[in-house]
């Protein structure tokens, strides 16, 4: 009875040691059968990234593309909430509401040159960050691009947006809002505002352009319909 009983534990032992534990990290297989290599892995994740810019660039440079999209709409400046109140309370309502309109179309117009920066940061990935964001959350892509780019995006982006703002007469119409502000607090002492336009329709601007990418990812990552190349069906077909 015990020599029937060693048999077996002798011929398990002995298989287990056949057995290799993997030590690199696992490549995806994607849809296909043949395994996918580092550079597909990385071409995909980076054609993901181009078509989620070129689609939210696309939505957000249309007219109408921050103005009526709630989620990127961009109000009144925060620290001249004030200045709108006082000038709505004062009959002016018409001229916030056009200043309102005009900041988001510089934002809209700035939009159109974003493309290209968004390029640029793209070819960068290297095999570590696209495999980071293959296995990260569903936002992944999208803070990779947050993190690694948002400075350089300011930088870049600002002199758009000054073009921008100096194409639809933006600052046309703050001047008499924050001047006649200004006259109104004058009797009670109230402080003068005049908030930096230009700094705060490209922050905003890029904001929006990252809520919008942050969209587009998801549709990739949950989406069959929207992995529009082979290699996007490959790579996140069984990710």
């Amino acid at each position: 009875m015990k020599k029937s009983l060693l048999l077996p534990i002798v011929i398990l032992i002995s298989a287990c040691a056949e057995i290799s534990i993997p030590t690199n990290f696992p490549i995806p297989q994607g849809s296909g059968s043949k395994p996918l290599t580092n550079s597909e892995v990385v071409q995909g994740l980076k054609e993901a990234l181009a078509v989620g810019a070129k689609n939210s660039t696309g939505l957000a440079s249309q007219v109408d593309g921050f103005y009526k999209n709630p989620k990127i709409f961009i109000p009144f400046p925060p620290e001249a909430e004030k200045v709108r109140k006082t000038l709505v309370d004062a009959g002016f309502s018409k001229q916030v509401d056009e200043f309102t309109l005009t900041l988001n179309r510089a934002a809209e117009e700035a939009a159109k040159k974003a493309l290209p920066i968004f390029t640029d940061a793209i070819t960068k990935m290297s095999f570590t960050d696209a495999m980071g964001i293959l296995r990260g959350p569903n936002n992944a892509a999208t803070e990779y691009f947050r993190k690694n780019t948002s400075e350089q995006l300011f930088a870049a982006f600002k002199p758009q947006v000054h073009e921008a703002i100096q194409k639809v007469k933006l600052t046309s119409y703050w001047e008499p809002l924050a001047t006649t502000y200004n006259r109104l607090t004058l009797l009670t002492g109230g402080k003068a505002v005049n908030p930096n336009l230009d700094d705060y329709v490209t922050q905003k601007a890029i904001d929006g352009l990252f809520v919008l990418i942050e969209q587009e990812e998801l549709k990739i990552r949950k989406d069959p319909a929207a992995r529009v190349t082979d290699i996007l069906k490959r790579v996140f077909g069984n990710n």
